[in-house]
């Protein structure tokens, strides 16, 4: 899916950023010069989205490396709790903004930067408050406590103009229980990009993560 599909004054496009992918990989850069490396291993095994967090001293430089050097990867910057977050993501290149909650502030700012955003939600007052502001998706997090699948099929029941991103405490193993939700475009995973991978640098294991992260959906079928 082009690029130009995922950004416009809409914020709605982000479900077009969720579609791109089974698996968004979330990653933690403890260095900058890490995050290339990834990028590439991630876009040889067929994934072109990330969610760097800003978990780290090098987040922001890595978010910019990675535009820089990977034009092909949709980079997003997550774990976004305030307006000042936003603008620095956006100055380092973030193509798309992620909160783990409900984050009006962050949202108004991406919306006058005309990102795309995933507005994080866990219960059903904060999906109906994401809905009136007109939110078409939002991250379930932490999916695997909230209740997994079962619970975000019960939400989707009340709140069928939302698609869902799952977050948290799911693995290679477990995404097919959400995937083959309807609701379900994509999981967030933080196993394709670990501290142990990092350390080791060890790309080659971080491109056959994605390559088989890409075939989820139909083993989810």
């Amino acid at each position: 899916m082009p690029k130009s599909l995922v950004t416009s004054t809409d914020l709605t496009d982000i479900t077009g950023a969720l579609a791109l992918s089974p698996v968004i990989p979330v990653a933690i850069f403890p260095r900058v010069a890490d995050a290339v490396p990834v990028a590439e291993a991630l876009l040889e095994g067929g994934i072109a989205i990330i969610e760097v967090t800003l978990r780290s001293d090098a987040a922001l430089g890595a978010i910019e490396a990675i535009r820089k050097a990977c034009p092909e990867m949709l980079v997003g910057a997550g774990t976004l709790w305030t307006a000042q977050q936003t603008m620095q993501a956006a100055s380092a290149g973030a193509e798309f903004i992620v909160s783990p909650g409900i984050a009006d502030p962050v949202a108004d700012v991406a919306a006058s930067l005309r990102l795309p955003y995933l507005p994080g939600a866990q219960t059903a007052s904060e999906m109906a408050h994401l809905v009136r502001r007109g939110a078409k998706a939002a991250k379930f997090f932490p999916a695997a406590p909230a209740g997994g699948a079962a619970a975000i099929a019960a939400l989707a029941a009340v709140f069928p103009e939302l698609v869902f991103c799952p977050t948290g405490g799911i693995s290679e193993a477990t995404a097919p229980e959400y995937l083959r939700l309807p609701c379900v475009p994509c999981v967030g995973g933080s196993w394709l990009v670990t501290k142990t991978l990092l350390a080791e640098q060890n790309w080659a294991a971080i491109s056959a993560a994605a390559s088989r992260a890409v075939l989820l959906k139909s083993h989810a079928t």
